[in-house]
């Protein structure tokens, strides 16, 4: 494996003012590896996708690391240069911008046949590609987040951070995901994952890490925590 691109986080610390939200967490996430965060709500899932990338107000101590660079020296742009892509919660459009337009914007040139471009991601997502004309906050809710992880593809990131991609798509959308992100793992790419569809967290991840209050209280292969069904209640409630 590349080291060069693994994604390192070691004690960090993240706070919101004066309010801690992660505490001594440490996680990696190799080369071409799709790992998933879960936990219950309020644990910090979002808050950890955020502290990655350096938005949404959060204050940091410890380290990340991707690409040998530290991320933390990096404003959110810097970090976006490192070619890691961001879905973010919420989806985040502009009412001023078509769907195309939000594609054609985030638009990072990459070399190679695995390019994704505002096309290609027009033409996976027809949902959105028959609307590419109107403002993307006028799609339904279901219709935005596809925009949302389209405008990340478009990216060509290295390491793609997912907040609920699930968030009002259908089943026929899930499918698409998790091909999308076993076809980008095959092509070297990792993806970090922060999910409350249990069964699409176990599709798409190799490794699963547990948040509670903060911090890292177990982490497992993928298939060993789909059969572990006390962990499953100890830690999620299911």
């Amino acid at each position: 494996m590349d080291a060069r691109k693994a994604l390192i986080i070691k004690g960090l610390n993240a706070y919101y003012g004066k309010a801690q939200v992660l505490c001594d967490l440490s996680l990696k996430v190799h080369p071409g590896e799709k790992v998933a965060i879960l936990g219950r709500n309020g644990m910090g899932k979002t808050t950890l996708l955020k502290a990655v990338f350096g938005i949404g107000g959060v204050k940091r101590q410890g380290q990340i690391v991707y690409g040998e660079k530290d991320c933390q020296s990096l404003p959110p742009h810097g970090v976006a240069r490192q070619r890691i892509g961001y879905v973010p919660q919420g989806w985040r459009l502009f009412q001023a911008l078509t769907v195309e337009e939000h594609l054609v914007m985030a638009y990072k040139k990459a070399d190679g046949p695995e390019e994704w471009t505002p096309e290609r991601v027009l033409a996976t997502f027809p949902e959105i590609g028959r609307r590419r004309k109107i403002s993307g906050t006028k799609l339904s809710g279901g219709e935005q987040q596809i925009l949302a992880i389209g405008r990340a593809l478009v990216t060509n990131p290295d390491l793609l951070l997912m907040d609920e991609p699930s968030e009002g798509v259908s089943t026929m959308v899930l499918d698409r995901i998790a091909e999308i992100c076993g076809q980008l793992a095959e092509q070297g790419k990792s993806i970090l994952l922060v999910e409350q569809n249990l069964d699409l967290a176990l599709r798409i991840a190799d490794r699963v890490y547990i948040l509670v209050n903060g911090s890292i209280v177990h982490s497992a292969a993928s298939s060993a925590f789909k059969d572990d069904k006390e962990k499953q209640r100890a830690y999620l409630g299911i």
